[in-house]
């Protein structure tokens, strides 16, 4: 049977991919699939693409979940303070992929959301999960906060050559392009077809609650505290994420020596690559993997790194998964896929 895995959240866009991860994992094997609005619903009336659609959704009820190995939280922000951390007391490994426990005080949670975090001595206990940069901490982990789309692609170009002092901290610009789906799935007139096809617009700017995320994982990383600006964009297409960073070099450098510095970081790990040419969204859509590349330019002394993910995968399901795998001592590959889909 495996380790038994409960997902809640399971209507959504990211609850759905982890299903179908799950699905097909060779050492879990989904156990209970709860929703708030589809609750009672046969799971193909949320998910008519999976397989085992006539499984039924329960609710989201942390006391209705039955004796699990693992639980993926894929809810709305807020949603899912107080059921993490009461399946955590239950002995449970939680993956929270919403954004509750991602912010490591509740000083940085308030300037992300607005709002006083609800659990605040709750925060110390949650790691925060990108592998490719905390992997060590990530191993037998109790209670896991995956990172934001947007923090996963910029913190994976960015944090090596931080680390390695070839850009400077102050003046880090990041201008992300991401898809519709990244927004969720709730109804919303300015994410319908018309309002989004054939045009391209910014979103949040200045005032996007990944920036804080993005400044807290660098710091997590380096060590060292900064600022960034950040600007995210919508693009009419259904997923993926190219995110263009620029910083001023803190020496002088050339790109073999950015491209080395990026690597060396990754040369570990099977889901980031390195290549030379600018890459695609379409390459990593249906894929965990992270492709990046970087340049120097010579005129302005700055460095151009630019990272490639797929939203739901590697920015939300298949990095929870692979952190699952990790927490749970496991090969941090296992039941995820490897290759994009094209066309």
């Amino acid at each position: 049977m495996g380790l038994r895995v409960a997902i809640l959240g399971a209507s959504g866009y990211a609850g759905g991919e982890v299903v179908r991860l799950i699905d097909g994992h060779p050492s879990f094997t989904v156990a209970y699939l709860g929703a708030h609005s589809q609750a009672g619903r046969p799971l193909g009336a949320a998910h008519p693409q999976l397989s085992g659609g006539e499984r039924l959704l329960a609710s989201n009820d942390p006391e209705a979940v039955p004796a699990v190995d693992v639980a993926f939280l894929a809810l709305p922000h807020g949603a899912s303070a107080l059921t993490g951390a009461a399946l955590a007391r239950r002995g449970i490994k939680v993956v929270d992929i919403g954004s509750d426990f991602r912010m490591d005080t509740a000083a940085r949670y308030q300037e992300a959301y607005g709002t006083p975090h609800p659990l605040p001595d709750e925060l110390p206990a949650w790691v925060y999960g990108l592998p490719e940069l905390f992997r060590a901490r990530l191993v037998g982990a109790e209670r896991v906060a995956a990172p934001g789309c947007y923090p996963t692609s910029a913190l994976l170009a960015l944090a090596p050559l931080l680390r390695q002092g070839l850009i400077a901290e102050q003046g880090i610009v990041i201008n992300a392009l991401s898809g519709v789906s990244g927004a969720g799935r709730t109804l919303r007139e300015d994410l319908l077809f018309g309002a989004v096809a054939e045009s391209v617009r910014a979103y949040g700017v200045t005032t996007h609650r990944h920036r804080p995320e993005i400044e807290m994982g660098l710091e997590l990383a380096c060590g060292r505290p900064l600022r960034l600006l950040f600007t995210p964009h919508l693009m009419p297409m259904q997923r993926g994420m190219l995110s263009t960073c620029s910083a001023p070099l803190a020496r002088e450098a050339t790109r073999a020596d950015l491209l080395g510095a990026l690597r060396e970081a990754y040369a570990g790990s099977p889901f980031v690559s390195v290549i030379d040419e600018p890459p695609q969204t379409r390459w990593v859509v249906g894929s965990n993997r992270a492709v990046l590349t970087a340049y120097v330019d010579a005129r302005t002394q700055s460095a151009v790194v630019l990272s490639v993910i797929d939203n739901l995968l590697k920015g939300a399901a298949g990095q929870a998964v692979q952190c699952a795998n990790l927490m749970c001592g496991l090969d941090e590959t296992e039941g995820l896929p490897w290759n994009g889909i094209m066309p």
